[in-house]
C-alpha cells in the first residue's frame, strides 16, 4: 500500500510542479497576467511549487525503503521522472494547441518506461 500512496502523491506533486514551471506560459494569454513583472510571476510559481513539496516530500518518505517503503532511492527517482513526463505530456498537448505528440516523443517515452523496468530488475 505504501508504494501506491507514494506513487499517488508523486502524481499530485507533479501536477503542481508542471503548473508551477509551465503554467505561466499558458496564463500569459491573459492580458492582466502578461502585464505582471517577471518577479511576480516567479513568486506565483514559487507559491504553486510550495504545494508540490507538500506532496513530494511525503511521497519520498513513504516510498523509500529505509523508511519502510518498497522503493530504493534510485527506483523512486526513475518513477518520479516517468510520472513527470507523463503529466507534462498531458499538460502540453491539452493546454498548448501548438504542441503535438510525435512518434519520436512516444519512442523516447517508451525508452523511459524501459528504464523503469530495468531499474526494478534484480
Amino acid at each position: 500500500m505504501k508504494g501506491l500512496y507514494s506513487i499517488l502523491l508523486l502524481i499530485i506533486s507533479n501536477v503542481f510542479m508542471t503548473f508551477a514551471w509551465y503554467g505561466h506560459l499558458k496564463l500569459k494569454e491573459l492580458k492582466w497576467f502578461d502585464a505582471l513583472p517577471l518577479i511576480v510571476v516567479i513568486a506565483i510559481s514559487w507559491g504553486i511549487a510550495f504545494f508540490e513539496y507538500i506532496f513530494q516530500v511525503p511521497a519520498n518518505r513513504i516510498g523509500f525503503r529505509e523508511n519502510g517503503g518498497p522503493f530504493s532511492l534510485m527506483q523512486l527517482k526513475v518513477i518520479q521522472e516517468v510520472i513527470t513526463l507523463t503529466v507534462f505530456t498531458i499538460f502540453s498537448v491539452t493546454a498548448f494547441k501548438t504542441e503535438t505528440l510525435r512518434w519520436n516523443h512516444i519512442v523516447a517515452f517508451l525508452l523511459l518506461v524501459l528504464a523503469v523496468y530495468f531499474m526494478f530488475k534484480k
